[in-house]
Order: C-alpha cells, then sequence, then structure tokens
C-alpha cells in the first residue's frame, strides 16, 4: 500500500527544491552579469550611451549586449533578477496543475496575470 501523504510531501520537497535552486542560481546569474557591466564600465570609462541615456528595451538591451555597452549589460542582470521570482510563480503554477491543486492553480494564475499586466503598464507608461 503506497502512503499518498509521503508521496505528496516528498514531491512538495522536491519542487521547494527545484524552486529554491532556482531563485539561487537566477539570483547569481544576474549579479555575475551585472558585475560584468559594472567591471566594463569601470575599464571603459564609458556608459556606451550619450549623456543620461540608457536602453529600456529589450531590443535595445540586446542590441546594447551585441555592441559590449556596459550599461546594456548591467540593465539585462536588472532584468534577469526580476525575471527570477516570476519563474518562481510559473513553476509554481505548473506544480499545482499537475497535482490538480485547482485552488492554487487559481491563485497563481491571478498572480501570473497581475504580474504580466503589471509588465506591460510599466512597458507603454
Amino acid at each position: 500500500m503506497v502512503d499518498n501523504k509521503s508521496t505528496t510531501d516528498e514531491e512538495m520537497h522536491r519542487v521547494e527544491a527545484i524552486v529554491s535552486t532556482l531563485l539561487r542560481i537566477g539570483v547569481l546569474l544576474s549579479a555575475a552579469i551585472i558585475l560584468i557591466g559594472l567591471l566594463l564600465l569601470m575599464f571603459t570609462g564609458t556608459s556606451g550611451y550619450p549623456g543620461t541615456t540608457y536602453p529600456t528595451t529589450l531590443t535595445a538591451i540586446f542590441d546594447g549586449i551585441a555592441q559590449f555597452k556596459p550599461y546594456a549589460i548591467v540593465m539585462f542582470g536588472l532584468f534577469c533578477l526580476i525575471l527570477t521570482p516570476v519563474l518562481r510563480v510559473l513553476v509554481s503554477f505548473v506544480t499545482f496543475l499537475k497535482e490538480k491543486d485547482y485552488l492554487y492553480v487559481g491563485i497563481t494564475a491571478i498572480v501570473l496575470i497581475i504580474l504580466t499586466i503589471s509588465f506591460l503598464i510599466g512597458t507603454t507608461g
């Protein structure tokens, strides 16, 4: 006889381990990218952009990265840092869906919708 409680507990521990690893990797990767951008800024003495301008769209960030512009690299690191908890919510959504825990699927879906709307408002405002 299989104990459903222990199976669920094992699954939750596995998911928690995945989520914590995802958060840890996301923060470390973001920090490394930002550090690379800051070092490049320090060694070149220029941001790669005129005056006080900097990239504000993903297209501008990726164009700047292709040209090794320090501010673009720093902005990409910040983007990765912002993306990390969003990925955590996405992993939680998939996990709850897999477990057929529809209450939490609904709650997590609402959080994802709110995050999406806030990103869309942030890019147009």
